[in-house]
């Protein structure tokens, strides 16, 4: 898996793909986001902050390493939300 040599540890990222079935963790978790651009998912302090939020709607605790490997992530992948390539690329690491 694509997503493991970033450090994150399988077991969680099965738990929080369930938890994302649910409707209403989804629905949170796209408020969260909710206009949200590609400079945005380049700011480390405002990364560290969604990561946060989102943790906290799926109930999920991680410590500082899982975070700073999460942070990290997002800014090297230099996501556009906006563009359609970008999210099939990332839909295909964690399917």
């Amino acid at each position: 898996m694509s997503y493991t040599k970033y450090g994150f540890d399988p077991a969680q990222v099965e738990r929080i793909k369930i938890k994302m079935k649910n409707p209403e963790t989804k629905e949170r978790v796209k408020m969260i986001l909710q206009g949200v651009n590609k400079y945005d998912l380049q700011d480390r302090v405002k990364v560290r902050r969604f990561v946060g939020l989102i943790s906290k709607a799926l109930n999920e605790r991680m410590t500082d390493a899982q975070t700073e490997h999460l942070v990290n992530f997002i800014i090297s992948q230099k996501i556009d939300p906006n563009n359609t390539f970008h999210l099939i690329k990332l839909w295909g690491m964690f399917r």
